[in-house]
């Protein structure tokens, strides 16, 4: 049964629709600060035909309004900040630059050694946001804070002028992202998957979106498609439903990626038209799709391997998957900046 509506869902969406073809800008949290409501999805970024069309996907989004860019140390073994790196030159003042941080567990040291290839990579000497990526198992939270570990890391970062803003993402289980909050740790920002399938399974939208908003934290939203397209693929919903779907939601921003011209052009379609659906749609688009949510199919990243980061496994002591596209490229690559690094201490 669906749970009653409540929080966040409870209420009319008020956000305004796009004016003369702009992108809605959304208030950051509980700061002064406004970003897109479509953001640029980093990972994908790496999954371009090449680095020129990386650069023109870069441009041409910062062209169309998307001022949030997302970004990871591991994504593509460092291809994708460094893409995006090249491809924001000259344009790092009209945009809200994120990447995240994959010490999994590990040390504070390791962490802010990333923080510098990071801004190597990307050719900048701050961060707007910088995030700890994918906590995923049930210790990361106690990891995270433990001395020496990564929350002094990123506190140091911004004592020393090197980030703005501070957050975690994860796309597992809502209930580690409620450990995470636990802590007090003063997030600035929690980004998690958001979607009509997310609504009826192991829901991010049920059970952390309402304590983001109580909080003041500024939920980011993620994989308004769920990935990879599939439900897309295969009939399920459109690609404009499922993204007016998530951009409908409370959010600060939903990041999604655009490996292609003409996703991207899609996107900003949406974007730039953008009607938020009402309660009513919101709720029958859950309805439709309530059967095909039932076994996390269409959200494999909380039910299977297929999303796990090979960085964080590793550091955990677990197998990896060897069908992952990211654990052949972490095989194949020869120059790669992720040298080994120590696993987790026990």
């Amino acid at each position: 049964m669906q749970p009653k509506a409540s929080g966040p869902r409870a209420q009319e969406n008020s956000l305004s629709p796009a004016s003369g073809g702009s992108i809605p800008l959304r208030k950051f949290g509980k700061h002064d600060v406004q970003i897109s409501a479509l953001g640029f999805g980093g990972h994908h970024l790496g999954d371009a035909q090449d680095e020129q069309t990386a650069i023109r996907l870069v441009h041409e989004a910062v062209d169309n309004g998307i001022t949030f860019f997302d970004n990871c140390w591991e994504y593509h073994r460092g291809k994708s900040e460094n893409w995006m790196g090249k491809g924001l030159k000259g344009l790092r003042d009209k945009i809200f630059l994120m990447t995240k941080v994959c010490t999994h567990g590990r040390d504070g040291s390791m962490a802010l050694q990333m923080l510098e290839e990071s801004l190597n990579r990307l050719q900048t000497d701050h961060l707007d946001l910088w995030q700890v990526h994918g906590v995923s198992f049930e210790n990361d939270p106690a990891l995270f804070m433990r001395p020496g570990g990564a929350a002094e890391a990123l506190l140091k970062a911004k004592e020393q002028g090197k980030v703005r803003f501070l957050g975690f993402t994860g796309h597992k289980d809502p209930a580690i992202h409620l450990r995470m909050l636990q802590t007090d740790f003063p997030f600035d920002a929690v980004q998690m998957p958001l979607n009509s399938f997310d609504a009826n399974f192991h829901s991010f939208e049920i059970q952390v979106l309402p304590e983001l908003i109580r909080r003041g934290i500024a939920p980011l939203g993620m994989k308004p498609m769920s990935g990879h397209g599939e439900p897309i693929q295969q009939g399920a919903v459109s690609a404009e439903e499922a993204l007016r779907y998530a951009m409908s939601l409370p959010v600060a921003t939903t990041i999604t990626g655009m490996e292609r011209l003409d996703v991207l052009h899609q996107n900003l379609k949406v974007a730039q038209s953008f009607q938020p659906m009402t309660l009513n749609e919101m709720q029958a688009l859950r309805d439709r799709t309530r059967e095909v949510s039932a076994d996390g199919h269409f959200e494999l990243y909380k039910v299977s391997l297929k999303f796990d980061n090979p960085e964080a496994r590793m550091a955990h002591g677990f197998p990896l998957d060897m069908q992952s596209a990211e654990v052949k490229e972490m095989i194949q690559a020869t120059g790669n900046t992720g040298h080994p690094y120590p696993a987790v201490p026990k």
